[in-house]
């Protein structure tokens, strides 16, 4: 054996697993086609939003909380800053699903929170235009992680702690049976105990019973220059995620003093190839954000002066697949098509991927993960 785990995918949810892994003394070997950190697939973009009054469930709270724990170990263990807590604003009508989550995540777990609205909502937050009827919901645990770093830092972190990670190495196919699973990759073939798949949009390359559902998507992520770039310093300038009129607007403040980040992540484009990524962004995508920003966040300029273009793994009800596949080898698991939000919870994924690897079980409630609601389609 190579390995006792091998984790092919080295990126958001890969390079935590790993880390988890190594951390508890597992042999665990890395498999990335690209470098770590790279912006092939979900990773990139400088900022990625951390939420927990959340606008998907409220089943994702408790893995939240623990995932802020383990972002804050993972600070301390490498000096590095990888969260930000400055605050997050959810922003609409109250009446619609995605902001009745939101307010049942904050009930059901008493999550330190506001409720503004009208002048008080303006006088706080002048840089967002409340329309009649909207509030926003100021989620006092929430803020901004900085992807690539956060990658690279938890892959770092599993080298020292005795994982091995081959870069620029691509898995060809994986090959289980009842003693282990056989990996051919460009250069060798390798043979582990165990085999974690963390390939996002990628997956169904190596499980392609998951074909009718995990799709890869494209996502657009836009900047914008500012009338007055200090209004969007991080104390100033809450992360938000807004919905209104078929547009789901997200963004963080300025990083780098000179650009906002505002993005419209609902529905995106469906890729049938991941390896044929369409990186160009078309003048409509553009013009369509930037109307967007002209009517909700004024004092922004309007068009967006950087685009860049990434691909997520989504499912049908925007639930991740996490666990063992139903009639498939008990030697293979996955953990991917987080659909665009998973990338504030991959710590503790990661936690969840080595406690099943480890042990079969999990103390955490994934129900809403769980492979087996495809099971028809899976045996």
């Amino acid at each position: 054996m190579d390995a006792d785990v091998a984790v092919i995918g080295v990126g958001t949810m890969g390079s935590m697993a790993t880390w988890q892994l190594a951390k508890r003394g597992v042999s665990v070997l890395g498999f990335e086609k690209y470098g770590i950190g790279n912006d092939r697939s979900a990773v990139g973009g400088e900022s990625r939003l951390f939420r927990t009054a959340y606008m998907e469930g409220k089943e994702y709270v408790p893995l939240l909380q623990d995932s802020q724990r383990l972002w804050k170990e993972l600070e301390y263990g490498t000096g590095k800053s990888l969260l930000t807590l400055n605050g997050g604003l959810m922003i609409g009508d109250p009446d619609t699903q995605v902001m009745r989550n939101v307010q049942n995540s904050i009930e059901f777990f008493d999550l330190d929170h506001e409720v503004l609205q009208g002048k008080e909502a303006h006088r706080r937050f002048p840089q967002h235009r409340l329309f009649a009827g909207e509030i926003m919901v100021l989620d006092k645990n929430a803020g901004f992680l900085r992807p690539e770093l956060a990658v690279t830092t938890a892959a770092t972190q599993a080298e020292k702690l005795g994982a091995s990670i081959l870069r620029y190495t691509e898995v060809k196919d994986i090959q289980p049976d009842q003693w282990g699973v056989s990996i051919s990759t460009d250069k060798r073939k390798y043979r582990v105990g165990k085999v974690l798949v963390t390939t996002g949009p990628w997956s169904v390359t190596f499980l392609p019973g998951l074909s009718h559902h995990l799709k890869a998507r494209r996502l657009v992520l836009t900047w914008f220059s500012a009338k007055d770039i200090t209004k969007f310093y991080p104390k100033n300038f809450p992360i938000f995620a807004r919905m209104r009129k078929g547009f789901r607007l997200t963004g963080a403040p300025t990083l780098d003093g000179t650009m906002v980040k505002a993005s419209n992540t609902k529905n995106p484009e469906l890729i049938e190839d991941p390896g044929q990524l369409n990186r160009d962004v078309k003048v409509e995508e553009l013009r369509e954000v930037g109307e967007a920003v002209k009517e909700l966040i004024p004092d922004l300029i309007p068009e967006p002066v950087r685009a860049s273009v990434y691909m997520d793994a989504y499912t049908p009800d925007d639930h991740s697949v996490v666990g063992y596949l139903p009639g498939t080898s008990e030697n293979v698991m996955i953990a991917s098509g987080f659909s665009g939000h998973g990338f504030k919870m991959a710590p503790v994924i990661g936690k969840i991927a080595a406690d099943l690897l480890e042990n079969g079980k999990t103390s955490y409630d994934i129900e809403h993960m769980d492979p087996n609601r495809y099971v028809e389609n899976l045996t």
